[in-house]
C-alpha cells in the first residue's frame, strides 16, 4: 500500500482523539450523573392516577362500575367540533374501558352511537347514559362477537334503528395471562382467537356492504402486536394478526372509499387488566413504560376521533398508531 504509514499514523491520532473525548465524557457524568424519571410524566389537561394503583382483581368479563380507581374516560377538556356530525358508529367493547372513551367522544363531535357488548349490562347502560348527554341517540345490543350471525344482525339492526353505519370500530377483546407455555389450553387458545380475530372479521364483513365512501373501520390492535408479551402469548398473536389484517383490508377497500386503520396501545386502566392480572400486578400496571404510568381512556380516545374523522385522516389507510407512553432505551 502506496501510503500504509501515513494512514496508520492517521488511525493513531483518531484512536488518541476517541480516547481524549471518552475521558471528556467520563468526567461529565461524574459532575453531573444521569437521572431517569423520578416521577410518572403527567402531559395532559388534568392530572391522571400513578402507581401503585388498586390491587383489586376483577372476575371476568370485568365490569368498570365494580373498579374501586375508575378509568377516566369522560374528557372535560376535550371540546367537539363536528368532525363526525351525523355518523353512525358502531363500537364493540363499548361498554367500558377504550370503547366507552371512545363512544363519548364520538358522540361530542356529533356521532350517534350502537354499543355492542358482551354481558356487561350496567356498564353499557353507564355508556348509553353518557352518549345521550351529548346530545346523540344510542342504542346497546348485547352478544358474542364471534357468532357471525349475531354480528350480521346486530349491524342489520343498527342499519334499522339509526339509519346507516359509517364507522366501525373493532374493540372488543378477551385477554388472559398464562404463567407457563404449557399451561395454555387449547379452549383458552380458541376462545381468544375467536374474540380477538373472527369478531373483527365478522364485523368488518358484516359493516363493509352498509359503508359508503368516506366510511371508516377502526381497529385496535396491542403494544403487544409489535413487541410481543411473554405471558400474553395467544393475545399477542392475535394483536399482531389485527395489524396485518388492517394493512391487507386498508389496501382492498381503497377501491370501496372506506379506510381501515389500528390504534396500538400499551398499558390502559381499563376492565380488561384488572381482570386478568393477579393484585400485585396490578398495582405496578403501567410502570414501566417510560412515562411510569399507564393511560386512561380518555388518553387514547381521541386517536379513534383523528381516525374516523373524513376532515382529519381522508388519506391515511392501512396504518397502525401506537399509543405506548414512549420507548425504552437499548
Amino acid at each position: 500500500m502506496k501510503n500504509k504509514d501515513q494512514y496508520q499514523q492517521q488511525a493513531e491520532q483518531m484512536a488518541e482523539r476517541h480516547k481524549a473525548i471518552q475521558k471528556q465524557v467520563t468526567a461529565a457524568d461524574k459532575k453531573n450523573p444521569a437521572k431517569e424519571a423520578e416521577k410518572p410524566m403527567q402531559a395532559g389537561a388534568r392530572k391522571y392516577p400513578e402507581p401503585p394503583l388498586s390491587k383489586q382483581h376483577l372476575e371476568k368479563p370485568g365490569i368498570e362500575a365494580e373498579m374501586e380507581v375508575k378509568p377516566m374516560y369522560d374528557a372535560p377538556y376535550y371540546k367537539g367540533s363536528d368532525k363526525l356530525k351525523d355518523k353512525v358508529a358502531i363500537i364493540t367493547g363499548g361498554d367500558s374501558g377504550i370503547g366507552r372513551a371512545v363512544a363519548v367522544l364520538f358522540a361530542r363531535e356529533g356521532a350517534d352511537v350502537a354499543i355492542v357488548y358482551l354481558s356487561e349490562h350496567e356498564d353499557a347502560a353507564e355508556t348509553k347514559n353518557m352518549v345521550e348527554k351529548e346530545g346523540r341517540r344510542c342504542i346497546t345490543i348485547s352478544g358474542d362477537v364471534s357468532s357471525r350471525q349475531f354480528c350480521f344482525d346486530a349491524v342489520q339492526q343498527v342499519a334499522t334503528e339509526l339509519g346507516r353505519a359509517d364507522v366501525l370500530v373493532n374493540n372488543s377483546a378477551f385477554q388472559l395471562h398464562v404463567s407457563h407455555f404449557e399451561d395454555l389450553t387449547e379452549d383458552h387458545f380458541d376462545c381468544t382467537l375467536k374474540t380477538n380475530l373472527y369478531g373483527y372479521f365478522h364485523m368488518a364483513q358484516a359493516c363493509v356492504p352498509h359503508m359508503k365512501p368516506g366510511s371508516a373501520i377502526i381497529n385496535t390492535g396491542s403494544v403487544t402486536g409489535l413487541m410481543g408479551n411473554d405471558e400474553l402469548l395467544d393475545y399477542s398473536l392475535t394483536k399482531g394478526g389485527i395489524h396485518a389484517f388492517t394493512r391487507s383490508l386498508g389496501t382492498h377497500l381503497i377501491a370501496k372509499g372506506i379506510r381501515v386503520n389500528a390504534v396500538a396501545p400499551g398499558p390502559v386502566w381499563t376492565p380488561l387488566n384488572p381482570s386478568d392480572r393477579n393484585p400485585d400486578k396490578i398495582a405496578k400496571f403501567g410502570a414501566e413504560t417510560p412515562m411510569k404510568r399507564p393511560a386512561q381512556p380518555e388518553e387514547i380516545a381521541p386517536a379513534y376521533v383523528f381516525l374516523a374523522s373524513p376532515q382529519c385522516s381522508s388519506y391515511i389507510t392501512g396504518e397502525i398508531l401506537p399509543i405506548i407512553g414512549g420507548y425504552l432505551g437499548g
